[in-house]
């Protein structure tokens, strides 16, 4: 009957320590530790996110996050903070106060029109007026060596590759649907007609730019 027992209780000894074990994954944390977390990956997501896959990253159980995100709340409330918790699409994130949006637009216009230089703006002009165009032809129409700023025109997303020179196999560039949508357009043929400005790239074969 001894024998019985020792057995069972041998036995039963690796699903008691498995128990323990998920118990001590699940550590307690402060209500303050919760809330800042929850805080922390609230302002990095860029879209709304569950309350079941806050929990899961911070390790805690979901009334705990619940209480979090309701504690939040209530202080951005309490101090008219400029953002606010809203719950949206099955999922909570962290938006701009609506009665600010005006403040906040204002800003990033401002910093849309401040981002791009003189030398880009007038690069994308190049562009948009005579592509397909290579980047050796942008060069000679505005005299300098334009690398740096066809790079950060692609970053930007205003211009992208179209395809490549037959002659020389040389890239070709062109505007995107993002230019023609920061400009208000329809398609490039609403541009104002200004082409017959710019010199003509025929005659501007050939030549070779000295580096800056």
């Amino acid at each position: 009957m001894s024998d019985t027992v020792t057995d069972e209780t041998v036995e039963a000894q690796p699903v008691d320590d498995a128990e323990a074990g998920e118990e001590q994954q699940l550590e307690v944390l402060d209500p303050a530790t919760v809330r800042g977390a929850v805080e922390a990956i609230l302002f990095v997501v860029d879209a709304p996110v569950t309350l079941a896959a806050l929990a899961t990253a911070v390790a805690q159980p979901v009334p705990a996050i619940e209480q979090a995100i309701e504690t939040l709340r209530a202080d951005y409330d309490d101090r008219h903070a400029g953002i606010e918790i809203r719950d949206v699409a099955g999922g909570v994130r962290i938006y701009t106060r609506a009665e600010h949006a005006r403040f906040v637009e204002q800003f990033l216009m401002e910093g849309q029109r401040s981002k791009l230089s003189q030398a880009a703006l007038e690069t994308l002009a190049v562009i948009a007026y005579r592509q397909p165009v290579t980047r050796s032809r942008v060069s000679a129409i505005r005299g300098v060596n334009v690398d740096g700023v066809v790079r950060t025109l692609l970053t930007r997303g205003l211009i992208v590759e179209v395809g490549t020179e037959p002659e020389t196999g040389a890239g070709l560039f062109g505007t995107t649907e993002l230019f023609l949508e920061k400009m208000g357009l329809q398609s490039v043929d609403d541009l104002p007609s200004l082409a017959p400005l710019l010199p003509d790239l025929d005659a501007l074969d050939g030549l070779e730019l000295d580096e800056p």
